[in-house]
Formats: C-alpha cells, sequence, structure tokens
C-alpha cells in the first residue's frame, strides 16, 4: 500500500506504461499486418496456381469433347463397330486423326454395342470388354454427351484413375459402340505438372469428394475423408493453427473438384520464431524502459524530495534550510521560488516578535497608564467630599460627574447598552453647562425597546462635543438632540441634531472619504467613524448634513442592531 501512494512509484510506473504500451501495441498491430499481409499474398498466389489447374482441365475437357464429336460425326467408325471389324486400317487412322491434340494425356478407346474393346491408341486395352449395364458404359448410353467416373486402378503410374465415356450411334440412331477415354495416374502427373508450386500439393476429387487424384499417395487416404468430414459438417477447411492451409476450384464438366494444399505463410515454426522475436524484443524494450523510467523518476523526484524534506523541516520551525535549484526548468523555479518564500517567512517571522514585543510594551504602558485615572477617580472622589463639606455643589458634582466618565472610559467593556452611554453623555453635558454657564440645552430621545441594544463604548460624546465646540459657538439658546430609531428590522440609527451654524458643503455627506489629514479640528468625528467602520465594516459610519431650513447640522450614525444575548441580524 505504501508503494502505490509514492509518488515516485507511481510516476515510475506511468513513465513505464507510457513507453511500453504504444510499443507493444504498435508490435502487436505491426505482427498483425504481417500475417495478415503473408496469408493474403499466399491466398493469391494459391488462387492463381488453382485458376491454373482449372484452365488446364478446361483444355483436356474441351480436347475430349472435340474428339467425342469428331468420332461421332465420322462415317466409318460406327458403321464399322456394328459390323464387329476389329482391324480397320482407316479405323485407326480416323480415330489418330482425332486424337491428335489430346492423345498424349489419355488413351483412347472404342468398343462395341457389347462392350467388347476393338480399336485403341495403344498397343494394348487397358479393360478387354467393359459392362453395358453398369459403370462407364451405362452412364454414358444415358447423355448424350461425355460421362465421366472415378477407376481405382491401384497405386502404380499406370493404374487407371478416371474415365469418360461417350456412345457411338448409327445414322438410324442405334448405338453402335462406345468411346471410352482413360487416364492413369501417370497421365494426370504430365498434365498437371508444372500448374502449382512444387511446394504445394494437389488433389483432385470427384463430385462426391472423394479422391480421383493426389501428387502425394498419403494425401488420398488421409486429407480427401479429413475434408470430406469438415464439409459436410459445415466447418472451415481448416483453421489458423493448422499446418496446411486449403484451397478448392471445381470443373463444373469433368466434376472434379481441384484442392491445393499448402503450408501456412505462418506456419507453428514461424510462428514461434515471431514469438521469440518479440518477446525478446519486448524483454529489450521493457529492460530500456526500466532504466529510462527510473533515470526519468530519479531526475524528476529527486528536487521534488528534496522539497518535500525542507518542507519538513519548516514545519518543525527550522527556516534556515536551503534547497539548491539544480536545474533552470520549473523544478528549478519552484525551488527559487521555496527559498524566496522562506526568506519572506522568516522576516515575517521577525517582524511577528518585534510586534509582539511592541505590543507587550504597550499593554505594559496601557496598565501603568490606568494607575493614573484610577488615582484621579479617587482625587476626585475626595474633591466631592471637600466640596459638600465646604458647601460648593458645582465643584462636588463635576468632581462625581468627571469620575463617572472616568471611570466609564477605563471600563474594559468595548460594547455597552444604549441607555448607559446616553447616561455618561448627561455626565459629560452636566459638566459643559456648568463650565459654560448654561448657554445650551440637551435632550435625548431614545425609545424604550431601543435602550439595551449594544453600541461601541464612546461614540456620542465625541459627536456631541463636537456640535459644542463647533454649530454652538456664538449661538444664544442652542439645543442639541439626540434621537434613536430602528432601521428595517436589522439597524440602529443615532441621529445628534443641533441648532447651531450648520455646516460648510464640503463636510456634508458620508465621512468616510476623509482622511485624517483633512479631518483637522473634528478629530472626534474621524475616530468614531474609523471606529464604527473597523467594527462593522466600510458600509457603515457616520452621515453629515444641514439641519432643516438650512440651520444646524444632523450627525447620523448607522450600525447594525445588536442585543447582548441575541446574535447579530
Amino acid at each position: 500500500m505504501k508503494l502505490t501512494r509514492s509518488f515516485r512509484t507511481r510516476l515510475f510506473v506511468g513513465f513505464l506504461l507510457a513507453s511500453l504500451l504504444p510499443l507493444l501495441l504498435c508490435s502487436a498491430m505491426l505482427l498483425q499486418i504481417f500475417r495478415l499481409q503473408m496469408n493474403a499474398q499466399a491466398d493469391s498466389e494459391s488462387n492463381a496456381q488453382l485458376d491454373h489447374v482449372i484452365t488446364t482441365l478446361d483444355s483436356l475437357y474441351d480436347g475430349f469433347r472435340q474428339t467425342s464429336q469428331a468420332l461421332k460425326a465420322n462415317p466409318y467408325i460406327a458403321p464399322s463397330l456394328a459390323r464387329g471389324q476389329t482391324d480397320s486400317a482407316m479405323v485407326y487412322s480416323e480415330l489418330y486423326s482425332a486424337t491428335e491434340g489430346s492423345r498424349a494425356n489419355a488413351q483412347f478407346d472404342l468398343y462395341d454395342q457389347a462392350g467388347i474393346w476393338r480399336y485403341s491408341t495403344k498397343s494394348l486395352p487397358l479393360y478387354p470388354q467393359l459392362p453395358t449395364q453398369w459403370g462407364t458404359l451405362y452412364a454414358a448410353r444415358q447423355t448424350d454427351g461425355l460421362a465421366f467416373a472415378q477407376v481405382d486402378g491401384g497405386e502404380s503410374s499406370s493404374a487407371p484413375l478416371f474415365q469418360a465415356a461417350a456412345k457411338l450411334t448409327t445414322s438410324d440412331g442405334q448405338v453402335a459402340g462406345y468411346l471410352v477415354i482413360t487416364m492413369t495416374r501417370s497421365n494426370f502427373h504430365q498434365l498437371l505438372d508444372g500448374t502449382y508450386s512444387s511446394q504445394n500439393d494437389l488433389l483432385l476429387l470427384n463430385q462426391y469428394w472423394r479422391p480421383v487424384y493426389s501428387s502425394l499417395s498419403s494425401l488420398s487416404g488421409t486429407l480427401a475423408p479429413l475434408l470430406r468430414e469438415k464439409l459436410l459438417a459445415g466447418e472451415p477447411l481448416y483453421g489458423e493453427g493448422d499446418e496446411y492451409a486449403y484451397g478448392t476450384a471445381l470443373q463444373e464438366e469433368m466434376g472434379l473438384y481441384a484442392v491445393l494444399q499448402r503450408p501456412q505463410a505462418l506456419n507453428q515454426s514461424t510462428r514461434g520464431l515471431l514469438t521469440t522475436v518479440t518477446a525478446g524484443s519486448a524483454l529489450v524494450c521493457v529492460g530500456i524502459s526500466i532504466l529510462m523510467g527510473l533515470r526519468l523518476s530519479r531526475q524528476m523526484f529527486y528536487p521534488i524530495e528534496r522539497l518535500h524534506s525542507a518542507i519538513g523541516e519548516v514545519a518543525h520551525n527550522n527556516l534556515d534550510v536551503y534547497v539548491p535549484p539544480y536545474r533552470d526548468d520549473e523544478l528549478g523555479q519552484l525551488a527559487q521560488r521555496f527559498n524566496g518564500m522562506l526568506v519572506a517567512l522568516k522576516h515575517n517571522q521577525e517582524q511577528l516578535v518585534e510586534n509582539q514585543r511592541e505590543l507587550n510594551q504597550a499593554q505594559i504602558r496601557m496598565l501603568q497608564a490606568q494607575l493614573n485615572p484610577h488615582f484621579l477617580c479617587n482625587t476626585l472622589d475626595t474633591m466631592k467630599w471637600i466640596s459638600k463639606i465646604n458647601q460648593v455643589p458645582q465643584v462636588a458634582l463635576m468632581s462625581t460627574n468627571l469620575a463617572d466618565i472616568l471611570r466609564f472610559c477605563i471600563s474594559p467593556e468595548e460594547f455597552v447598552p444604549l441607555h448607559r452611554e446616553v447616561e455618561i453623555l448627561q455626565r459629560y453635558m452636566e459638566i459643559q453647562k456648568i463650565r459654560l454657564s448654561s448657554t445650551f440645552s440637551f435632550q435625548a430621545e431614545i425609545p424604550p425597546e431601543l435602550e439595551s441594544c449594544l453600541v461601541p463604548k464612546m461614540i456620542l460624546q465625541p459627536i456631541v462635543e463636537n456640535a459644542i465646540l463647533h454649530g454652538l459657538e456664538g449661538v444664544e439658546d442652542g439645543h442639541i438632540l439626540v434621537q434613536a430609531e430602528k432601521v428595517g428590522s436589522c439597524l440602529l440609527k443615532i441621529i445628534v441634531t443641533d441648532n447651531g451654524k450648520g455646516l460648510p458643503a464640503d463636510m456634508t455627506g458620508a465621512y468616510a472619504h476623509r482622511s485624517r489629514e483633512l479631518s483637522r479640528g473634528h478629530l472626534g468625528l474621524y475616530n468614531v467613524d474609523t471606529i464604527l467602520r473597523k467594527y462593522y465594516g466600510e458600509d457603515f459610519g457616520l452621515y453629515l448634513s444641514t439641519g432643516s431650513g438650512g440651520r444646524g447640522a444632523v450627525v447620523s450614525a448607522t450600525l447594525p442592531l445588536r442585543w447582548e444575548e441575541e446574535p447579530e441580524c
């Protein structure tokens, strides 16, 4: 299982398959094409030789037919046979003349109507007498043409194998005698020799697929029954694995089937040789493919292995590793980028350590700075009681309010209920009224259902302070109104309205587009807008507009509606 999961193993197997499969497929295809081409060439040669054999038999039949017609038309032959004449020079002369073109291929004999031999082209007859009620002469009497029959005369070269016979009639249509044509094994051999290749063998079968002639005597006893059995069973004459292939052709007039036996184009020994050569070539190719696959997989895997080892070191927080870029290809570029990433990661880690050190220092300073507000709160409480003892209520009230504001500022909570934020704002307004001798009024309208919603701490005081310092400066009977309303089902909108001098035209609109430099003199608005956008996103913040009638300013803060025990909308 581990080997199959190894990238190097899968890479090697991939290289091996990519190199071997096309080679083996091409070898198999070439071998198949070679086999088909060899078989096609052998079939073509076999068909050509069979055509030559059939053409030779056609010529033989034409010679027999012409001889038969010539003897039938001769005015001397039939009367001589009818008279039983046995030694007529005229008959011999006519017989030799009629058999001039075919005499070398067969023996021609004349028999009288009783089947007794009378004349021959040879010195002696093969059969002194033939029966007329069966056999060749009986078949000849039933037809007007040539009748052919197989003769089993033995295995010698002079043994008769095949006969043809034709009846000879007188002018009144009476059978006067018979022409008998006999072919021996020697005749067939002399006739067909040279019509087929020497490496092939020929077998002649009659219409019942029984042997008539074979170039090898053994074929008659073994091949003919086997072919007849396959023919009757409807099977092909030969298969792919057989040693020999067979082609057949028919000479219709004589009823002879010519069967040509030829060695298979790829016989067993040749196929064994090709298999051996192919297997040897495949083994050589496998060896070469394995060596090349190992080399290529090593060349590709070695840089990846170095990267894998380096990544393992990085996982153990060792950033001092280095992967040498051995090559200028993509793997080399990957190593260079990995080294660059390590440099950047090491720099970031050092920066993170530096930032953490600065954060720790800032936390220490913050803890140290918290001592002063606590000291101030305690001092303000002391001042409150001294002011009450000495009957100075304004100082006592300012000390109490300032102490509450300081405690609120140094509390750890980031979000407070809206009613608590308004209470601290009221403490601040009481201090401002004492300081400014009540030159303005303040009002807060908060719906009861919104009093418990959470808002960031100290977002109202900077907005109101900005209204007092910039909006109500020099304005008699100034008024500041703080309102809260629910927008839709998920938003809270807090509106601070004053009746002061209003806003310049370049300050109206969303406050988010202003930079810190452009917010000089309005740092409180900038801080509140930044807090809202940092907490809730860029879709939230402050929006500034001019009040109704062109007087005063309206600052609205939009933020998500949240409660302590409920999720955000």
